[in-house]
């Protein structure tokens, strides 16, 4: 039986002030001990796995997937205005507050008849009310505040959106191409193992521009290909048990051979 159809159902409401009231029962004394004993800290990872997580259901397209990891993911914020509470350091209150003002602020041509001319016209202005919102940091770059614990692809692409903003830009594809072939170049003319790491980093990022260019998320795109990847190898090894054999015993013939098929057989 699901204990919500009792008591508790009144107790811890389906919203978020009764997910935020249910965390405090959880962090309470007679509450969980392992809730207990987390902190802003211990919470970071498991958060960053929750958070994948519910990417992997947006990428399935499975919306009771893509539900209950948005639950975990709002469990974690609540955990936190949890922690803060207990701390003194901030509301749930405040959290909202912050929220809701800010969108409200950093949208004047919804809620103040601002006229945009276009969406980068939009998104430059977006990047000045930040500036203006925190006059306190030091916010000198357009490339300051960069969230450091993002992947490496997404950052490399978040970069060049916004330096793109400055119309710091190649002028067309052909450029963005011809850099790509410049750095395979150089990685080329690379002698030591610094250099070779200096160079790949650089093919990558230029190989993210690309994405950018094409209207394509890198960090995506490789995760997707990385799931091809993982089930068509599964089929090959699968293909080879089913024959009582194993990859290794496989010539490069014999595995490209079953790489095309799985290829065919396998999105």
């Amino acid at each position: 039986m699901n204990i919500l159809d009792t008591n508790s159902k009144d107790l811890y409401p389906s919203t978020f002030d009764g997910l935020l009231k249910l965390v405090d029962r959880l962090r309470s004394p007679n509450g969980c001990p392992w809730d207990r004993q987390q902190t802003r800290e211990t919470f970071r990872n498991h958060f960053l796995e929750e958070a994948y997580e519910l990417i992997d259901a947006l990428d399935s397209g499975d919306s009771e997937s893509i539900c209950e990891e948005s639950g975990d993911v709002l469990l974690h914020i609540a955990f936190q205005i949890q922690l803060a509470r207990e701390s003194g350091s901030f509301s749930g209150k405040q959290v909202l507050e912050n929220v809701i003002s800010k969108l409200i602020n950093r949208h004047p041509h919804v809620f103040q008849n601002v006229n945009l001319k276009d969406e980068a016209h939009l998104l430059r202005n977006w990047d000045e009310i930040k500036k203006r919102e925190k006059p306190n940091r030091n916010y000198s770059s357009i490339l300051d505040g960069m969230p450091k614990a993002m992947p490496s692809l997404s950052l490399s692409q978040k970069i060049q959106t916004r330096v793109s903003r400055a119309n710091f830009d190649w002028e067309n594809l052909d450029g963005v191409l011809n850099k790509i072939g410049e750095e395979i170049n150089e990685f080329r003319q690379s002698k030591t193992d610094s250099q070779k790491e200096h160079e790949l980093g650089d093919i990558l990022f230029s190989i993210v521009n690309f994405c950018r260019w094409n209207d394509v998320d890198a960090e995506s795109a490789l995760r997707k290909s990385n799931n091809r990847f993982t089930k068509r190898f599964k089929f090959i090894e699968k293909t080879c048990l089913d024959s009582d054999k194993v990859v290794n015993d496989l010539s490069v013939k014999q595995q490209n051979e079953l790489w095309e098929k799985a290829k065919r057989e396998i999105d």
